[in-house]
């Protein structure tokens, strides 16, 4: 049964590959990258994977408990609809009925593994913005029902596919040894520090150095901003910083170079629609969830004074 399951999705993605247009529905349009991802998606001169693909379908979603949630919801679900021509539907099992993929943009992640569950039962591929959810425990759970459902999901900032950033992962300087980096880490109270927005250069850390994080340490700078330092496999070292702007510098065995630039949202739009057009995904689970994990531990190790937290313990209470 599973394997006919399996060869079903591969035909279906087969079709929307080679489809007129990929339909894609958003849910939570209270975040700026509902209109901004439209744009894209949506541009009459589009090329590539975004020339077969349109934005026609949304739940509002929004919690009235995040201010820049409940300030914004209003204002850009009126230019979805207005200028894009986006339609409303009530529930998102109804916004399922009516589109090939799903693009889950709500700004507050604790909602987010609740609005995943419907669109997985639908068997509609998945992007999740960041944050990807209010907690790792929930981030593992959307993965692990996403295998068991059979259906591909992805969750990145678009500070992944900063072009020096990718580069560096793609070996332009050898072997990562050490990468610093830095962006805004406002906070929100619902969510553990790193979630809300240092999610961005913490995303730029792991897309330089990948997946091998072991422990976390969280300090203070001398002018009180956040500093984690991750020590990977092999003696690398991974550190963020709260600061100004994106940025960082990176080191490897062939050289070095600035890391952590941002470059649009554009290249992390495309690769969410090659994923709704061939069921692929960019980005393994195993390297988002350790990507979450590294910034609850950093929580954690705050807690313990700044003691070095284990990434394993981290998961494995989050799985428990």
């Amino acid at each position: 049964m599973k394997r006919i399951t399996t060869l079903l999705l591969s035909l279906a993605y087969a079709t929307l590959a080679t489809a007129k247009e990929v339909r894609i529905g958003l849910i939570g349009l209270d975040t700026s990258h509902v209109v901004a991802f439209t744009k894209i998606i949506n541009d009459p001169k589009a090329t590539g994977p975004l020339a077969n693909a349109k934005v026609v379908a949304a739940f509002r979603g929004g919690s009235l408990d995040v201010p820049s949630s409940a300030n914004r919801l209003d204002k850009f679900t009126e230019t979805l609809t207005k200028q894009y021509g986006v339609k409303l539907y009530p529930t998102i099992a109804e916004l399922c009925k009516n589109v090939d993929a799903v693009m889950l943009e709500s700004v507050d992640g604790r909602p987010k593994v609740r609005q995943a569950i419907p669109v997985l039962n639908a068997g509609l591929p998945l992007y999740i913005d960041k944050p990807m959810a209010g907690s790792l425990a929930d981030a593992i759970f959307i993965f692990d029902y996403a295998k068991k459902k059979g259906v591909p999901v992805f969750s990145s900032s678009s500070l992944r596919y900063g072009k020096k950033s990718q580069a560096a992962r793609n070996g332009a300087i050898g072997k990562v040894m050490r990468a610093e980096v830095h962006s805004p880490c406002s906070l929100e109270v619902h969510h553990p520090d790193l979630f809300w927005y240092g999610v961005h250069g913490c995303e730029s850390l792991f897309t330089v150095m990948g997946a091998g994080c072991e422990t976390v340490e969280r300090r203070t700078t001398a002018d009180g901003k956040i500093e984690v330092v991750g020590k990977w496999k092999g003696g690398r070292v991974g550190i963020f910083r709260e600061g100004k702007g994106y940025g960082g510098f990176a080191k490897g065995t062939k050289g070095e170079s600035e890391v952590g630039g941002y470059d649009g949202y554009a290249p992390l739009v495309v690769e969410a629609v090659k994923m709704f057009q061939t069921g692929k995904v960019p980005v393994e689970p195993a390297e988002t969830i350790e990507l979450f994990a590294f910034m609850e531990a950093a929580d954690e190790s705050k807690r313990r004074e700044g003691k070095p937290v284990k990434i394993s313990e981290i998961i494995s209470q989050a799985r428990q």
